[in-house]
């Protein structure tokens, strides 16, 4: 797929005092890319559309570089011991993200320039925790991945945890730009994981985002790099013909990986259930009111979480039978992953 291009970049005016603002900056002006100073990242104007659906794509056509600048960690469970904040949000229209109401009205790509104390905090956390592996989840917020053409961030880091001998690193992505990275020295201490999907779901639902075929093709030179080597299925969904489809998928890459002889360590794969809240419901019918989403609370279980916050899951005999059946179809392709479920 073609490489991400913004339409606009807005900086923050601490971020020209910091090598990848000057960077992006250049790449700014070398483009003709429009670009302001803005006074912070919450106080972003003037983006154009009328609609909320004008207005969500303008969104992601919308690049702010500016700092992190709370560099406290939080939590990650059970995906990591911690997050790890290089950007936030996606170039992906994916329909169902949990972003769209995590990011609420703002939706546009962020990216840190603060990347050398960002990375001085983690070691401090490495530490801190020593003797124990401390684990880092770079694909809380974002897919860095996909705008690493522009930014560079995710392989400095990468280099960075290679050198930490108690430090892990694992993020997600739907983007397939991982040439830059084959080469470097990461000492296996980086899991790539991609998400996939029955060809059905990403047509739909996962607009602007690699083809499945690409996203097997670049996991394929990933593992020849020596990278430990993950897979997402998500948000799982059941419609007439799922099985089938979701079957077809996991043939598909096991066939691409069939040329990679050896894997640093087993595949691992996490299998993601499709849930909503009611406020995601709603933040998604107006952005895409054409949307063929199963958003029909009568045919879920409403099922609590922490912090009072709930949502619609597939009832418990259709969750079993999920569960059940994928783990089947991944265990016949790949009898030494390990999987992971959650509802």
């Amino acid at each position: 797929m073609d490489l991400y291009m913004p339409h606009r970049m807005l900086f923050e005016s601490e971020a020209y005092d910091y090598p990848l603002g000057q960077k992006l900056l250049s790449f700014a002006k070398e483009h003709k890319i429009p670009h302001r100073t803005i006074p912070a990242h919450n106080r972003v104007t003037g983006l154009p559309g009328a609609s909320a659906q004008q207005k969500y794509s303008q969104a992601k056509k919308t690049i702010v570089v500016g700092l992190k600048k709370d560099l406290r960690f939080q939590s990650c469970r059970p995906s990591a011991d911690y997050q790890f904040p290089l950007m936030t949000s996606c170039p992906g229209h994916c329909e169902y993200c949990y972003l769209q109401t995590t990011l609420g009205q703002r939706p546009y790509l962020r990216v840190y320039v603060n990347i050398e104390e960002i990375l001085e905090q983690a070691s401090k956390y490495v530490e801190k925790n020593s003797p124990s592996i401390t684990t880092f989840e770079v694909a809380s917020s974002g897919d860095p991945l996909s705008i690493e053409h522009l930014t560079g961030s995710l392989g400095q880091t990468i280099s960075f945890f290679g050198q930490l001998p108690l430090g892990r690193l694992r993020f997600v992505t739907k983007f397939t730009y991982v040439d830059p990275l084959l080469s470097l020295d990461h000492q296996g201490h980086c899991r790539f994981r991609f998400s996939l999907n029955s060809n059905r779901v990403v047509e739909h639902f996962e607009h602007h985002t690699a083809s499945i075929e690409e996203r097997i093709e670049a996991s394929v030179k990933v593992a020849k790099a020596g990278y430990p080597l993950g897979f997402i299925i998500a948000p799982i969904m059941l419609y007439p013909g799922w099985f089938e489809e979701y079957g077809q998928m996991i043939e598909k890459l096991k066939k691409g990986l069939e040329e990679v002889k050896t894997f640093s360590v087993p595949i691992s794969f996490e299998l993601i259930q499709h849930r909503f809240t009611t406020k995601a419901k709603k933040v998604i019918l107006e952005r895409f009111p054409d949307s063929q989403l199963d958003l029909e609370e009568s045919q879920r279980k409403l099922k609590f979480g922490k912090y009072g916050v709930s949502k619609y899951v597939y009832k418990k005999e259709e969750a079993q039978l999920i569960e059940e059946k994928l783990s089947e179809l991944i265990l016949k392709a790949f009898p030494t992953a390990t999987i992971e479920y959650f509802t």
